[in-house]
């Protein structure tokens, strides 16, 4: 519940307000005083007549009706001030800087619930406890520092953690960003993460609110909330990056699938903000750079132009814009390159990155751009990097980069390196309202997150080729939790489009061999009932003999817990994975890479959240370090990528009409020259 009184209070009452600035009620008082917070203004404390120049109460029942309280008080003395304020005060909104509810213990935790719901009651919106407050162009209601600069288009910054919100503010100013609000939910006691998205969801309008929203969130508390308002934000324009900790595990599961084995909180996590839209990062740097860059035009293409007058910061930036999947194209062949290099000075470069000397000057910095901007060929973004070479200052050349970046169409990276000698350059050339980074590695390691970072997919479900009713059918024949019978894989992967490799699973051998024959030799031999069948020397390769056939036959049945054999054909390609598990609160996430015996030990897999369109199933396959072997390495022929994304489409489309299966592997997949087929695949399902 988020009020108007929260947003733009017209009287604010600081309860546990005070004369000194290192109390929380204190500094929030000269916060607000420094913001020039435009209405009625007064404290709350007994033991004083004034608070720095405002009028005081003794108690709360002594203050007249109020839009905004800001709690400043012990604990347990909250549920009574709460009270009193919603019920006798008609205040509409609370931020709760105390600490000392659910964080701490459980009954720290049911005075927190209580103190909600007397809020909620009251229709009340609560923002915290154990908050650091909320700062908007309308009132600085924090108890901490930095301020940053306002400004109706700046970022708007939603955190679960005050603190982490106050050292991502650090970041973000060092580099030029600015703000229109920053948000603590703390303890969310009542105000979550998703609840701030959902408000600027619905109220959004691109002509008058900012565009760009960065997120450090500990618990997500309603993933379908969180994909359905930061997924609407993104395609009405807006950007968005966050951050998600709490994500690691200590250690791993035990689990009775490959899929489960891999499975861990962060898949979920990833598949969620991969459906959304949103970019993933994993610091606070990287989060701050995603903001400076999301405030810049917008790369549309992967060839990046370098323009340096230092070598070094530029090989760097070349070797990490490479390692990301983008390029950089060599220039020195076009045949505009010739005109450009009589125009730099003498032992200049102009392949890519264009080298402009140490001694280069404003103008040769000009020229540079301007060839990349409109004369060079095929160049969708600009980086500049451009600090003091310790000769001169470089306030002209930070002119020149000013006049460039409010002028080209394409986007420019300003690589501001001298934090030393030219900080005073750097802050004048953010003042003139520009971002910058410091440091190319992490430039273009966020340049490549954004790059890949997927559009939210249109609210559609793919069903081609897929049979619902019989699906059902098959699901709600099935009476017994836990692994289903082969027969029973085999019908629901037909219904569903999947192809499947012809197989038998018997414990005769007659059936076996009479199989064998019948699909010709070699065949593959798989005990059915253990897990892991290569553990327990389960399965056999490449049998070219009834008599070979006969002898693994008779020693597979003698493997403790089998209950049959499966005999499939012999099949060449290269071995692919597909699987699903279902995570709570978050529905099923669906994984796919490279499979075979080694897919637990390289754990190179992605994840999405079903279920998917072949767009984001493709986006998932390209984003695997082992993509380079599906495009075919060394010689060697690659897979059909597009069909691959249909499996795992249609393996998602099952799983939307499946609610029941739980644990899904099909490993190996099989790329041959014939086609994607599921070789070996398990299903357990709960009712």
């Amino acid at each position: 519940m988020i009020t108007e009184e929260l947003i733009n209070p017209k009287s604010i009452v600081v309860v546990g307000g005070s004369n000194k600035t290192s109390k929380p009620g204190g500094n929030c008082i000269r916060n607000l005083l420094n913001g020039n917070y435009a209405g009625k203004l007064y404290a709350v404390n007994a033991r004083e007549e004034t608070v720095q120049g405002l009028p005081c109460y003794r108690h709360v029942r002594d203050i007249p009706p109020t839009d905004m309280a800001i709690i400043s008080v012990p604990a347990p003395s909250c549920l009574e001030t709460v009270t009193v304020l919603a019920q006798e005060k008609q205040v509409k909104a609370f931020i709760m800087f105390t600490a000392g509810f659910g964080e701490t213990s459980e009954e720290g935790r049911l005075l927190e619930t209580q103190i909600a719901q007397v809020a909620s009651d009251a229709g009340a919106a609560l923002l915290g406890p154990n908050c650091i407050g909320l700062l908007n162009r309308y009132h600085h209601s924090l108890f901490t520092l930095p301020i940053p600069e306002m400004d109706p288009f700046g970022v708007d910054m939603i955190s679960s953690s005050g603190g982490t919100a106050l050292f991502i503010m650090e970041s973000s100013i060092r580099r030029g960003l600015r703000f229109n609000s920053v948000w603590s939910v703390g303890n969310a006691g009542q105000i979550c993460v998703e609840d701030v998205l959902e408000y600027m969801d619905l109220r959004f309008n691109p002509e008058t609110d900012p565009a760009i929203k960065l997120l450090y969130i500990e618990s997500i508390k309603d993933p379908d909330k969180l994909l359905e308002h930061t997924s609407s934000l993104i395609r009405k324009g807006c950007r968005i990056a966050a951050i998600k900790s709490g994500t690691s595990e200590s250690g791993s599961r035990a689990a009775s699938s490959h899929t489960g084995a891999m499975t861990n909180p962060d898949l979920a996590v990833e598949a969620l903000l991969r459906k959304a839209g949103v970019v993933r990062c994993f610091s606070r740097e990287e989060l701050a750079t995603a903001g400076a860059v999301f405030t810049l035009k917008e790369l549309k293409g992967k060839n990046i132009a370098i323009v340096t007058h230092a070598g070094g910061p530029a090989v760097i930036l070349t070797d990490a814009l490479a390692r990301g999947g983008l390029e950089i194209p060599l220039l020195s062949d076009a045949p505009q390159a010739a005109g450009l290099k009589e125009q730099l000075l003498p032992g200049s470069s102009v392949c890519n990155p264009i080298d402009i000397l140490g001694t280069g000057r404003p103008e040769h910095l000009a020229l540079a751009i301007d060839y990349c901007e409109s004369k060079f060929d095929g160049i969708d973004g600009i980086a500049v990097i451009f600090g003091s070479p310790g000769l001169t200052r470089v306030y002209e050349a930070y002119d020149v980069l000013d006049s460039k970046m409010r002028t080209c169409s394409k986007p420019i990276f300003p690589v501001l390196p001298s934090v030393s000698t030219a900080c005073e350059e750097t802050d004048y050339f953010v003042k003139l309202g520009h971002v910058n980074f410091s440091d190319e590695a992490g430039l273009a390691d966020v340049l490549t997150k954004i790059l890949k970072t997927p559009s939210p997919p249109a609210n559609s479900l793919e069903l081609k080729s897929v049979d619902v009713p019989a699906i059902r059918r098959i699901i709600d024949g099935i009476t017994e939790p836990g692994y289903i019978a082969p027969h029973l894989v085999h019908d629901l992967f037909r219904a569903s489009g999947i192809a499947l490799v012809d197989e038998v699973v018997s414990d005769r051998w007659e059936e076996v061999r009479d199989f064998a024959a019948a699909v010709r030799y070699p065949v593959v031999a798989k005990v059915v009932g253990p897990v892991h069948k290569s553990d327990v020397g389960g399965v056999v390769l490449n049998i070219r003999s009834e008599e070979h056939l006969e002898i693994e036959f008779r020693r597979l049945m003698h493997i403790a817990g089998v209950t049959a054999v499966m005999i499939q054909p012999m099949l060449k390609g290269i071995e692919l994975f597909a699987g699903a598990t279902y995570e709570e609160r978050f529905g099923h996430i669906v994984l796919c890479g490279l499979g075979g015996i080694f897919v637990e030990i390289f754990r190179d897999v992605a994840s999405g959240l079903a279920p998917l369109s072949t767009g984001e199933a493709l986006s998932m396959i390209r984003s695997l370090k082992g993509h380079r072997v599906f495009e075919g390495a060394r010689g060697q022929s690659g897979i059909d990528e597009l069909e691959f994304a249909r499996i795992i489409v249609r393996l998602s489309a099952l799983l939307r009409f499946a609610v029941e299966i739980k644990e899904l592997d099909i490993n190996p997949l099989l790329a041959t020259d014939r086609g994607i087929i599921a070789v070996d695949a398990r299903i357990r399902i709960e009712k």
